[in-house]
């Protein structure tokens, strides 16, 4: 046996030799390590790989043997959590995991784990297949190999949950949404199809269906506390905050100090615009595991908050010790980058801003190139005659939706804020119901017809695409004749926007360019925005954005309204009249004072639009001049502010 290690190693030795060893070739060789009992070197091989690889299920799996075979109980059950967490499918994981809880006298653990092996073990081949897959970024081969799967087995419900979450992870929810609400037809105790399917319809923002979701769980277990916290999740998003609370409150009463609820409440407070209490459900959350990141995060995102000397040493120790998941490690790199930043340490602040989003990029997918070549084809359809065309009608007539486009961190959602003061006009949220519409339009995983499609498109398609988002987004909206719809990227989809909803208004929400990339590399969003993860990728987005906007003026001068941020900063009653003038509205001085508008914002700015208008945010990129060079770079002439203004005459339409 020892022999076969040894000679494995050899013809590992070439793979392993190169400046950046293969992946498959670094897993193998922590194997054959270990069986050859030489546990540092395989711990050597498992660091290297998780760091190009931090979500590899494998490697945690293994790690999880190693730690196990040298008799660390605990940290072995931690490692092989990660490992079932990343991949599923890993049975042998999940019968370590119920081995150890049983040794540690864990009996309801041990059970879970067991039934998940059980649960594994029983899953057709191609089905395990399939999660592997998926666990490990390929995606397409997933795909069609589970709808190999459900032509030979139709109505195979873990099979279309398996379907349904690459789906997800592809972005297409509204297919998605169908099959896990066909699954819990066919299945309807499955609690994991009905939770999947509950967490799709919050992606899709159908509060009111994943409410009734979660309240038949709560109706077959009152006091299961996994099920209250997801009524208490959809019970927030419903705008119903006490009864949230109140139930994130009861899943305390039977898991006393459970970190991750102690998170999700100070969220819900956050939201709800009760900071001081969201500071406190925060720090009892980081007492209680001082390694749980996203309730670190969770106070660094407050932006108005301070973290005090002693929990920036905190975090400074918890990132030099082991044991973090790359979760934990993403969101305490950036908080405590806040920390160093607003103790003016930028040298410090950047190197740990760069850390996370290094991490944070290593486990998505983004593609620059590709993206250019998708905007580029936006500006090719969607060309003058089209918007032209688009002008004269055909599509729904309803002038009700007012969309705030532009990239994140450009001060949209104080525009936002702005409008949603005004008496004639709804704030709502970030609506997918565009990005649904151009998924529907794109066909087929692989077609790539979007936005090609939009020139075949009959004015009574048209027609029905416009009246089906007006009638999505009804949930949403009070009873004023307008609505704000501030979905950053929309500004991707205005050839689509202005086909379906030829009456809608648009206004590009603009900011000085190195602030507004600057201000998203140091965001951790929740989801999505996987450009700003990168200096040059945040970069090329915003010259791709800004090249994109200057077409529509082109093509249709006065189409779109661009606001920049610092206009609004230096001239805010000139900026907000000439906002409502682009609408048609008459002025309120109400839209002056939107920092006493009452609403939940669910936004990274929810506390700084809660504040009067003022500079602190103009020049905060500045202190990191030196460390931005690559940003610099690719802006080129947008990096000193030049074109900023250019075709502004013709955005303003006046």
């Amino acid at each position: 046996m020892a022999g076969r290690f040894s000679a494995a190693l050899e013809g590992l030795a070439p793979l392993l030799a190169v400046g950046e060893p293969v992946t498959d070739a670094l897993y193998m060789s922590a194997v054959a390590h270990r069986y050859l009992g030489a546990p540092d070197r395989a711990a050597a091989a498992l660091t290297a790989l998780k760091a190009t690889l931090p979500e590899y299920g494998r490697a945690w799996q293994e790690e999880g043997h190693l730690l196990r075979a040298g008799g660390d109980g605990a940290e072995a059950i931690r490692a092989y959590r990660a490992a079932v967490q990343f991949n599923p499918a890993l049975d042998a994981s999940w019968k370590a995991l119920a081995d150890l809880y049983r040794g540690t006298g864990e009996s309801e653990a041990a059970r879970q784990a067991e039934a998940q092996h059980a649960r594994v073990t029983r899953l057709p081949r191609d089905l395990a297949a399939v999660i592997n897959h998926v666990s490990e970024g390929r995606l397409m081969k997933a795909e069609t190999l589970c709808r190999a799967f459900l032509k030979k087995t139709p109505h195979h419900v873990e099979a279309m949950r398996l379907l349904a979450d690459i789906g997800v992870r592809l972005g297409v929810l509204d297919d998605a949404e169908f099959l896990l609400e066909s699954a819990a037809g066919f299945e309807p105790d499955n609690v994991q199809v009905r939770l999947d399917y509950m967490d799709v319809l919050r992606k899709r923002q159908k509060f009111d269906r994943a409410h009734a979701q979660s309240g038949l769980l709560i109706g077959q277990d009152p006091g299961n506390p996994v099920f209250q916290s997801h009524h208490a999740v959809n019970s927030m998003h419903m705008g119903d905050f006490d009864a949230a609370l109140a139930l994130f409150d009861r899943v305390l009463e039977t898991l006393p100090g459970d970190p991750a609820t102690l998170t999700s409440k100070g969220h819900a407070l956050k939201t709800h615009g009760r900071q001081t209490e969201a500071v406190a459900a925060y720090r009892a959350a980081c007492d209680r595991r001082p390694a749980h990141g996203d309730a670190w995060y969770g106070l660094a995102n407050l932006k108005t908050f301070r973290f005090t000397a002693v929990e920036r040493a905190r975090m400074e120790d918890i990132l030099a010790g082991p044991g973090l998941l790359p979760a934990e490690r993403v969101h305490l790199s950036f908080a405590l980058a806040k920390a160093c930043e607003d103790d003016g340490d930028y040298a410090a602040a950047f190197a740990r801003y760069a850390e996370g989003n290094a991490l944070k990029k290593r486990s998505n997918r983004y593609d620059a190139d590709r993206m250019a070549v998708e905007l580029a084809a936006q500006a090719r359809v969607a060309d003058a005659d089209f918007l032209s065309r688009c002008a004269e009608g055909g599509g729904c007539p309803d002038p009700d939706p007012i969309f705030v486009v532009g990239l994140p961190r450009a001060g949209s959602t104080l525009l936002e804020q702005i409008l949603a003061s005004h008496s004639l006009i709804d704030g709502t949220l970030e609506l997918p119901h565009i990005l649904a519409t151009a998924h529907r339009l794109r066909g087929r995983i692989g077609r790539n017809r979007y936005p090609d499609s939009l020139g075949a498109l009959s004015d009574e398609d048209a027609r029905a695409l416009g009246a089906a988002y007006i009638d999505g987004t009804r949930l949403y909206r009070g009873s004023a004749p307008f609505f704000t719809d501030k979905m950053p990227n929309n500004f991707r989809h205005i050839g689509l926007i202005k086909r379906i909803l030829p009456n809608a208004r648009i206004i590009d929400a603009r900011r000085d360019a190195m602030a507004c990339c600057f201000s998203g590399f140091k965001q951790l969003f929740a989801e999505g925005q996987e450009f700003t993860y990168d200096l040059t990728d945040i970069g090329r987005y915003y010259r791709d954005y800004a090249a994109l906007m200057d077409h529509f003026d082109r093509a249709a001068p006065g189409m779109v309204l661009r606001v920049r941020y610092e206009d609004v900063v230096a001239d805010t009653e000139g900026q907000v009249r000439r906002i409502l003038d682009f609408l048609g509205l008459p002025f309120e001085r109400r839209c002056m004072a939107f920092h006493k508008t009452e609403r939940a914002i669910r936004t990274a700015s929810s506390e700084q639009v809660r504040e009067a208008i003022n500079t602190k945010g103009l020049d905060a990129w500045k202190p990191f001049a030196p460390w931005l060079d690559p940003l610099k770079a690719v802006l080129g002439p947008l990096a000193a502010g030049a074109s900023e203004k250019a075709g502004d005459d013709n955005a303003h339409g006046d």
